[in-house]
């Protein structure tokens, strides 16, 4: 399509300005001057010199003209700012897992499809039929669909936390609810407590929100506690967020002493907790959750049914105070308008009839099963595993010192072997000794053995 004459003229004039030879100040020609100039009527003058406004090239004066501007050219789309480009560069991982290009997939984050909606479970994934009828087509409120919340409030009580259905905020999984939070205390600049190693997601929403991160040791049964007193000792940081149970990528849980002495820390330092349980259905409800100790005091709850249902599931929730939920309402308010009341739905029949209870056992026996064959193959394997995780799905590794977790896990994709190296795993993307998250129902394959014994052998 042959440009008009209008904006022929306008790109003319973008050209002289980028070039140069038009300078920040300069007059350009009077209305009269330029229409006579480019051969046009005045009114076809007035919007070139309106569109050179609209886009940053000229500022007008009254009473004397057009003036050449400062340009404040946008950025190309490619052109990520550093906070952002750090956020993508975070999440790499999180890329290569969602490409299903990789025929072994030991490093994965998500149980295979035959665990969760490729299982038994597959006939209930759908509202009842006599009820989908029922579903408005309105948002509903923007706390979810109330009895979802309600169940889950017995859920919490089962787990010792007491929580009103009111105090819970639906969301599209836990990635969501961590997104939100953020977004409502987080401020640039402010300094954030994470597990180190921890959820490397989480270390990109951190990022965007231009927060500075501080690392806390991560040990076998919880943060390191003199780490974590020396860190929030400074009087910097706002929030600690950490993972108690099933703990990715460690796969460990955190002992009733230590989540005593963590909750002990953050009062004396006037410090919020996030405690993300995205395991919270397959570990036992006896498990000393912070929430649990702490009654939603400072302590900020989130969990999901993404781990434990499906990964395309999205539906998570938050748990907190009155005045945090409040708060988290007008945020997703805000980003989203409302979560998936239809999902929501489907997640709450399958709870209400009993589907749920019945699948979460079928899945905590696959997951024991899992457990067993894990560590049995990498004893054979001699990989040292960090702790003695029983639940979730991860086991950290430990690669032998002459290793690089990168070079390896490069090493693996070239023969389509999708690996989770360790380093990914840490705020400050250093760890003392390789190591690489394992998922626990993809360890036995036969093609990763393969290449992991060959590469080792290869390179010691």
């Amino acid at each position: 399509m042959q440009m008009s004459r209008t904006s022929q003229i306008v790109a003319g004039l973008v050209k002289l300005i980028d070039d140069g030879l038009l300078k920040p100040g300069d007059r350009l020609p009077s209305i009269r001057a330029g229409a006579e100039q480019y051969g046009i009527a005045k009114n076809s003058m007035v919007d070139v010199y309106d569109r050179l406004v609209a886009l940053g090239y000229a500022q007008a004066q009254r009473g004397s003209g057009f003036f050449v501007t400062t340009v404040h050219r946008p950025r190309a789309i490619e052109e990520r700012r550093p906070h952002v480009a750090e956020a993508v560069d975070l999440v790499w991982l999180l890329r290569e897992q969602l490409d299903q290009r990789y025929v072994a997939r030991v490093g994965d984050g998500r149980p295979p499809p035959s665990w969760t909606e490729g299982s038994e479970l597959r006939k209930y994934l759908r509202p009842d039929r006599q009820r989908e009828a029922q579903i408005e087509s309105g948002y509903g409120s923007p706390l979810g669909f109330a009895p979802l919340r309600e169940r889950i409030a017995v859920m919490l009580a089962e787990r010792s936390i007491k929580a009103a259905p009111s105090q819970i905020l639906l969301t599209h999984g836990a990635n969501h609810a961590l997104d939100i939070i953020v977004r409502h205390l987080i401020e640039p600049g402010d300094v954030v407590l994470v597990d180190d190693p921890g959820y490397y997601p989480l270390y990109a929403k951190l990022k965007l929100a231009k927060a500075d991160m501080v690392g806390i040791r991560r040990n076998a049964d919880g943060p390191d506690l003199d780490d974590f007193e020396s860190k929030a000792a400074s009087g910097r940081a706002k929030v600690f967020f950490t993972q108690s149970l099933a703990h990715n990528p460690t796969g460990n849980s955190i002992s009733l002493p230590n989540a005593h002495r963590v909750l002990q820390i953050a009062m004396r330092h006037d410090l919020h907790v996030v405690d993300d349980d995205p395991f919270a259905d397959v570990t036992p409800a006896a498990s000393p959750r912070l929430a649990a100790l702490d009654q939603l005091d400072r302590v900020i709850y989130v969990s999901s049914f993404s781990k434990t249902l499906s990964a395309s599931l999205r539906c998570g929730y938050v748990a907190a105070s009155p005045r945090i939920i409040d708060a988290l309402v007008d945020v997703k308010m805000l980003s989203i308008v409302n979560s998936s009341g239809y999902v929501e739905r489907v997640v709450h029949d399958l709870i209400a009839s009993g589907q749920y209870r019945h699948h979460l056992k079928r899945l905590r026996e696959r997951i024991k099963v899992a457990h067993g064959r894990a560590f049995e193959l990498l004893k054979q394997l001699d990989i040292p595993i960090f702790g003695s995780p029983s639940d979730g799905y991860y086991l950290w590794g430990q690669l032998p010192d002459h290793v690089s977790d990168l070079e390896f896990a490069r090493a693996a994709a070239e023969e389509n072997i999708f690996t989770a190296p360790g380093s990914v795993f840490s705020p400050s993307r250093t760890l003392a000794k390789p190591h690489m998250r394992i998922n626990i129902a993809y360890v036995n394959d036969a093609r990763f053995l393969d290449f992991y014994r060959r590469y080792v052998n290869r390179s010691s």
